[in-house]
């Protein structure tokens, strides 16, 4: 093997931004459809949602050759929902118009926001991730101090935020979990949305004392359903967003194929490969929706436990019941499937324990009962829940 050059070597990483991992079927869809698009759009709106939701399955053909990419090529989906969803973000991103995308935690919130930014402007990387302690710098500006000292208040020693930077060049700014942000740490996005100007008063009669927004330049922000009473939004600020809901998975088998999906790509990260039965999986996620909902799929109902049964925290038990089996092989991953709900259910009520315990007398005590081996399994676990 020939040596590597550490001078220009990459280091491996664990994930790559949306732009990165799906760039043949970005730089696709720009040569496959030409039509008009947006100010500052990389992608027509149409390929946008194509992109999100994929080609159902159909392969793409360009018109003409276009440089190395491929003659045809199938659009994979990205994000499980509706496509009227994704239709509805599109058109408000590119009405210019700030997009607040809702929803229950492990919804993939943040998910299709980095594929929208990608798509629309070719980068996911202009984020910011709101907290506590948050400040009103992240979403305007800040100094480079050793700069301030030595040379005043000067364009070269501002250090640009990640919304005045999608400002500047036109693209799109994410802000994560706004809702956790303080409320006048949020405010400081209304004049920003309302007039697409951001003022420096600090450089007042330099030619960096106002920034206006490039064409194409808007946010995307993200918000959890649990943490509305956290920091609530202004009236002022939420006029200025089109909040869009972004529900659970409706389809099981939709849920099953990603959550299998996902866990055989969180397993081969860590050096391994899937090896759990697909029985388990389904199991799995029949636990996921029935507690989520309330209800189990026969209509028996289910007492919801206080945390959020996501798709997300599914994958996250699918990922190590992989993981296990691969370097910790020890019997049937089943086996091991009451105790990884348990340490799901106990993250925010200690009362969700008996839910649990509950959810075993009901429903998987009724399904072992009807003959299922799967679920007679899962019952005789019942011991290891305590």
């Amino acid at each position: 093997m020939p040596p590597t050059n550490t001078a220009t070597a990459l280091p491996p990483r664990q994930t790559l931004p949306a732009e990165e991992r799906h760039a043949t079927e970005l730089a696709f869809l720009a040569a496959y459809d030409e039509g008009p698009r947006p100010p500052g759009w990389l992608l027509t709106p149409r390929s946008v949602i194509t992109f999100v939701c994929g080609s159902a399955g159909a392969p793409l053909k360009l018109s003409e050759p276009h440089g190395t990419l491929p003659g045809q090529l199938v659009i994979a989906p990205k994000f499980v929902g509706e496509r009227a969803l994704v239709e509805r973000c599109v058109v408000t991103l590119a009405g210019e118009r700030g997009l607040l995308l809702v929803g229950e935690p492990g919804t993939a919130k943040s998910m299709l926001s980095e594929l929208l930014s990608a798509a629309v402007c070719g980068s996911s990387a202009l984020t910011v991730q709101g907290t506590a302690g948050t400040t009103e710098d992240a979403l305007r500006y800040g100094w480079n101090y050793a700069l301030l000292l030595a040379q005043g208040p000067t364009p070269q020693a501002l250090v640009d935020s990640p919304v005045l930077s999608a400002m500047r060049s036109g693209q799109v700014a994410r802000v994560e979990e706004i809702t956790r942000c303080l409320p006048e740490v949020q405010d400081a996005l209304v004049s920003i949305l309302s007039d697409r100007r951001m003022s420096v008063p600090e450089l007042s009669g330099t030619a960096g004392a106002q920034v206006s927004a490039a064409p194409g330049f808007t946010v995307i922000a993200t918000a959890n359903l649990r943490d509305r009473g956290v920091s609530e939004m202004s009236a002022a600020l939420k006029r200025r967003f089109n909040f869009e809901t972004v529900h659970p998975i409706s389809d099981v088998e939709a849920e099953t194929a990603l959550v299998k999906q996902q866990a055989v790509a969180g397993v081969e990260r860590a050096g391994a490969a899937f090896d759990v039965d697909d029985a388990v999986l389904d199991v799995l996620v029949t636990v996921f929706r029935d507690l989520r909902a309330g209800r189990s799929a026969e209509g028996w109902d289910v007492e919801r436990p206080g945390t959020v049964m996501s798709t997300a925290e599914a994958v996250q038990v699918a990922v190590s019941l992989g993981v296990s089996a691969a370097y910790l092989p020890a019997g049937d991953s089943l086996d091991l499937v009451p105790g990884h709900l348990l340490g799901v259910v106990r993250k925010d009520d200690p009362g969700d324990h008996a839910r649990l315990l509950g959810y075993w007398d009901g429903p998987v005590r009724r399904r072992a009962e009807d003959g299922s081996p799967t679920w007679r399994r899962l019952w005789d676990l019942r011991e290891s829940l305590r």
